[in-house]
Order: C-alpha cells, then structure tokens, then sequence
C-alpha cells in the first residue's frame, strides 16, 4: 500500500479531529497529567485516554511522554497544542461574540437622522447603547428627510428619523410619530436684536438668513409664519445643510437662522458664542418619525437601538 502523503495526512487530520479532541490536547499540556485533564473536560480517565490515544494515531507518533511524575509536550506535541490552543480561543471568542450579539450587545446598527432628532433623541440613545454594548459598531448619518428615507429604502441604513417625503408610499413604512419640533431663530451674541426681551418674526426681515434649501421643513414653517402675517418670505438668504457653516455665518455676520429647539439649546451650551432671540411667534415644523421598513428583520442590535428610541419619542424610556 502506498505511504499517504504529508499534504494527504495534513488533510485527513483536519477532517478526523474534533474540538472535544483540540480541548483535550490543551487541559493535558495545561495540566500535565491526564487524570486533571480528564476532571476539567467532565470525561473519564479512560474515555480521556481513548483520545489521546486517536488522536497520536491521527497525527502518526506521540505528542506527549509519558513520565512517573506527569506528561510532557514532544517536539510534535509542542506545535499540536499551539494550534489546538489558538482553535479553542477563536471558538471561545466566537461563541461570546455570538452571544453578545443575539443578545443585542454586539453587532452593526446604521441610524439616519434630521439634525433636530439626532441632537434631541437619537444622540442620548447612543451614549446609552454605547455603555451597555461597548463592542457595538455604531453609526449615525445625519441628513434630510428625503436623502434619508432613500438610504432607508436602498438598505444602507436600519431605521431613520425624519419625515416622509410626499411621494413615499407610506403603506411600505412603519412609523412611531414624534411631538411637534420647535423652531428657534439662533443669531450671534453680538447681534442688534440679542439683547431684546422680546422680537417679532416680521422684524427678522431686515437681516439676512442662513437656512436650508427650499422646500425644508424648518424653511417651509417660518415662510408660512411670515406669510399668516401678511409678510413675504426672505429673499436675502444663504442656502446650507451645514450646522458647522451655518455656526461660522452668524459668529461673523447679523445673520439669523431658523433652527430646531434642540439644535438651539446645543450651540448654545458648546460656548459658539451664539444665542437663540425672544422672537414672540415662534413657528412649529410638523413632527418627524421613527420610520423602518415594514417586514425588514433588522439584526438584534438594530431592534435593539430602535425599540430605545421608541421608548424615548413616547416618554416610556424616559
């Protein structure tokens, strides 16, 4: 009969041995003798003996030497327990891994958010994903409603929070509405109208705006405003997305902008040295929403992160 290659036995060993015979190879190298090795993996002595038995004859020769006082590795034995350690660790690790991820601990969750619903909800839920699941890879785009919702919809996020857009098929969505968002008017601390117990919204039109493109909700709520008042919409306006660019206009300039309450209360508490004004009718933007596709299975920790911010937008995690 022919003699069975190297490669062949590599082969036939990797296909013959098991992970109760890996665990073995590791208690008797950790232990140095079988009896101990035998007690930690519950089997008895002679069942033990049996495997290592197997497992030498899989391997064609001795991993251990057997001595009166105990068993030491071979020059074989030496590199089957470094293999057989680094394979029991790796299934340890995956089984823990595997655990913190059913138990929504561990894993992937990819959250859409308008500025106002990333400051007020979305970024208080993530600090408190962030402390009960330290593995979890997490994150947040921030966006509008419309770009958003297509992400969603293309599967590149887990669930958003923002508003349907008109022509959204909303039978293709489950949502969790929100409170009506508040709108503030935020200028820089130096700014004329900072100092006044109390402003107009029509006053505002003698400055320049910053806001979001038309057709934003936050834009299309004060051009409503002003309209109820017989005024017209401003016409002297910078169009941006960016908080960060819309921070840097008005630190620099008499320039006001319409933003949610939440983002309010943020620049203000950052020191940007920016200050929302009295303004005494203070328009209100339609609620946004939880939104996920309805029947989409989202992974353990997605469902997790999305039942948080539930419980947040109802007041049951409050």
């Amino acid at each position: 009969m022919p003699e069975m290659s190297s490669v062949a036995m590599s082969y036939t060993l990797a296909a013959r041995l098991t992970l109760k015979q890996l665990r073995l190879i590791a208690m008797v190298a950790e232990h140095r003798q079988l009896s101990l090795a035998a007690q930690a993996l519950s089997l008895t002595q002679p069942a033990a003996s049996r495997a290592l038995a197997e497992i030498e004859r899989f391997c064609g020769g001795a991993i251990f030497e057997r001595h009166a006082r105990g068993m030491t590795l071979t020059p074989l034995g030496e590199l089957m327990v470094r293999r057989a350690r680094n394979v029991v660790e790796e299934i340890a690790e995956a089984s823990a891994e595997i655990a913190r991820y059913n138990a929504g601990l561990g894993g992937v969750v990819r959250i859409g958010a308008v500025t106002g619903g990333a400051i007020g909800t979305v970024v208080p839920v993530v600090q408190r994903l962030r402390r009960e699941a330290p593995d979890a890879e997490i994150h947040l785009e921030v966006a509008m409603s419309r770009a958003l919702v297509h992400e969603l919809l293309a599967l590149r996020l887990d669930f958003v929070l923002a508003r349907l857009p008109a022509d959204a098929r909303a039978a293709d969505f489950e949502a969790v509405p929100a409170s009506e968002e508040r709108i503030d008017i935020i200028a820089g601390a130096a700014h004329p109208l900072a100092a006044r117990p109390s402003v107009g919204l029509v006053e505002l039109l003698a400055h320049d705006w910053v806001m979001q493109a038309p057709g934003a909700p936050i834009r299309l709520a004060v051009e409503q405003a002003l309209l109820a008042r017989g005024a017209r919409p401003p016409t002297r306006v910078t169009n941006t997305s960016s908080l960060l660019a819309t921070i840097a206009m008005l630190a620099t300039s008499e320039a006001v902008a319409p933003v949610s309450h939440e983002v309010a209360g943020l620049v203000a508490r950052v020191g940007s040295g920016l200050v929302a004004l009295a303004v005494r009718e203070r328009p209100v933007v339609a609620p946004y929403a939880l939104i996920a596709l309805r029947g989409r299975r989202l992974s353990p920790l997605a469902h997790r992160c999305r039942e948080m911010v539930a419980e947040t937008l109802t007041g049951r995690g409050a």
